[in-house]
């Protein structure tokens, strides 16, 4: 199994906004794909931010590449994600999950 992260940083005022449109966004595209396990979504308040970290899971790297491209070390982003995002980092990171308590 293969975990995905992927980190954003919206302003304070925008973190339920932003949370909400993740889950009408990416979130959603997470689930319809075949070989998706779930995702965490975190989220951090600091000052006059938030950060979010998703951790999604996938059984394959085919699976990433199937909601990624073929490219599948770069984060993928949604039309208004500049709207709330204060920047957009261009990777992700990916891990080998070797234990975890729901797998």
């Amino acid at each position: 199994m293969i975990a995905r992260i992927w980190r954003g940083v919206t302003r304070k005022q925008d973190l339920d906004t932003y949370y909400e449109y993740l889950r009408e966004t990416g979130l959603k595209d997470y689930a319809s794909i075949p070989g998706n396990r779930g995702v965490w979504v975190l989220r951090r308040v600091q000052g006059e931010t938030a950060e979010f970290t998703l951790i999604s899971l996938w059984d394959s790297y085919d699976a990433i590449r199937a909601f990624a491209g073929e490219d599948y070390e770069k984060a993928v982003y949604y039309p208004e994600d500049r709207k709330f995002l204060l920047d957009l980092p261009p990777g992700v990171e990916h891990h080998e999950v070797l234990e975890c308590p729901a797998c």
